[in-house]
């Protein structure tokens, strides 16, 4: 691995950096494999599912390394949304929402450059059901992905969307927290991605800087006085770390927000170089985790800075009361949600977001929202996948458990031949986890698992 000589150089005085040790892990080859668990969903799950060391990444709740890397595709509980595979370093989010936010009060967060939803699905395992998270991607390739991993985190307090961040100066004052894991030039990446290596320049860096610089600045009219803003990037340039930090004070008056860290960690913290303002590195040959940087920051407060609720352009189509009641058995805690109709299909969200959905669908374009329950067709609902794999589906639902095996042909959308006196509409599961519809009729199983999910390998 030849890592380029100008960043050895850009960082020789920077804290924390050391040439020798830097080297020698990233021609190690050693590779680091991490998942953190859907508490959500894993009330039975065991970790001794996988049949190797685990070991808990010391500042993530359920964040855990795993001594090899399994094949997570043929694994059915990751398809159920059960854990996410996510690099251990920027599971540190957690550790800065606790210090930063009462998690324990309703907010409204926005997680600005979130596909493919790592940081996401850690948002909204730690808030509470009373807070909303608005989980943006600006890139249209990009933004199915992060609606899958949504949706198969099951959570219903989630609103996709796919803006540019100038977008969301219609909604000013409105969010509590803003985090922007910003597109950097990826020095921090090399050692989990060799081929970053030859996007690497200094200019490349100059541009991520500049870039990083208009994203914050077209975002932050969005963010709540006194609202905290987390940022942070998978570069070592301090360009795109402390100088970045340096100019949010200069250009918008924000209080850098320090953290306090353990020892044990392996964590290195920094100060920028004009206004000391506290960051958080993390060192592949300090810390068991990938390159990483990351500071929090508050946004001065006055007396002008609160989020005013707009005229509703347009309504959506509310379901009638017979609609609602052939859907509502499908749902635990049905009296908490109000039903939609997009395009014909239902959604159920939870009503205290009404107003919110109100004011973000009149300003932003939704990809996603709540949880799309089905059609509802000659007074039977056809359910969507995306209820089956939910948190709030009803558990008491018509299933069919099945093995490891059955579970793999039924993710690889193959016909299925289950014995089983169960007709009709069925949840497919595995472990008791929800995998998705299956339609049982007298001579042959419809397998409905969605085809663009669908494992394609063998």
């Amino acid at each position: 691995m030849q890592i380029p000589a100008a960043l050895f150089q850009s960082l020789q005085n920077t804290k924390g950096f050391n040439k020798e040790a830097f080297k020698t892990v990233h021609e190690s080859g050693e590779q680091v494999t991490s998942i953190r668990l859907n508490v959500a969903k894993t009330c039975n799950f065991q970790l001794s599912a996988f049949n190797f060391q685990l070991n808990r990444v010391p500042w993530s709740t359920n964040g855990y390394y795993l001594s090899e890397r399994p094949s997570f595709t043929a694994d059915p509980l990751f398809h159920a949304g059960t854990y996410y595979v996510q690099e251990a370093s920027s599971m540190f989010l957690e550790e800065v929402l606790n210090q930063t936010v009462n998690l324990a009060m309703p907010l409204r967060l926005l997680d600005l450059c979130a596909a493919p939803g790592g940081k996401s699905t850690l948002i909204q395992s730690v808030i509470n059901a009373e807070s909303l998270l608005v989980s943006n991607e600006v890139i249209k390739t990009r933004v199915n992905i992060l609606a899958e991993n949504i949706a198969k985190w099951g959570a219903a307090n989630v609103i996709v969307t796919n803006n540019d961040p100038k977008d969301f100066q219609r909604l000013e004052n409105y969010f509590d927290v803003i985090v922007v894991d910003a597109p950097c030039s990826g020095s921090g990446l090399f050692r989990k991605d060799p081929a970053a290596i030859n996007e690497w320049s200094e200019q490349n860096v100059q541009l991520c800087s500049q870039r990083q610089q208009r994203i914050l600045a077209d975002v932050l009219p969005s963010l709540k006085e006194d609202g905290v803003l987390i940022y942070s990037t998978c570069s070592y340039s301090e360009e795109e770390d402390e100088q970045v930090a340096d100019w949010l004070i200069d250009e918008f008056k924000m209080e850098n927000v320090p953290l306090k860290i353990e020892d044990q960690w392996g964590i290195t913290e920094t100060q920028s170089p004009k206004h000391s303002a506290f960051g958080y590195r993390f060192y592949p040959d300090k810390v068991k985790g990938e390159g990483f940087f990351i500071a929090a920051f508050r946004k001065f407060k006055t007396e002008n800075g609160q989020w005013k609720m707009g005229r509703q352009k347009n309504k959506p189509e509310r379901l009638n009361a017979k609609e609602v009641e052939i859907v509502r058995p499908y749902l635990k805690d049905a009296d908490v949600f109000f039903f939609i109709k997009q395009k014909e299909e239902v959604l159920a969200v939870p009503m205290i977001f009404e107003a919110d959905l109100a004011a973000i669908q009149n300003t932003l374009y939704i990809k996603k929202a709540g949880v799309k329950m089905g059609t509802v067709i000659r007074n039977e609902l056809i359910p969507d996948h995306e209820l089956a794999i939910s948190t709030v589906v009803q558990r008491g639902l018509t299933s069919v458990e099945v093995e490891r095996e059955i579970a793999l042909q039924y993710l690889r959308r193959q016909d299925l031949s289950i014995s089983t006196p169960v007709k009709g509409w069925a949840l497919i599961t595995h472990q008791q986890q929800p995998l998705g519809w299956a339609k049982i009729l007298p001579n042959r199983i419809n397998n409905y698992y969605p085809k663009e999910w669908r494992i394609l390998n063998k």
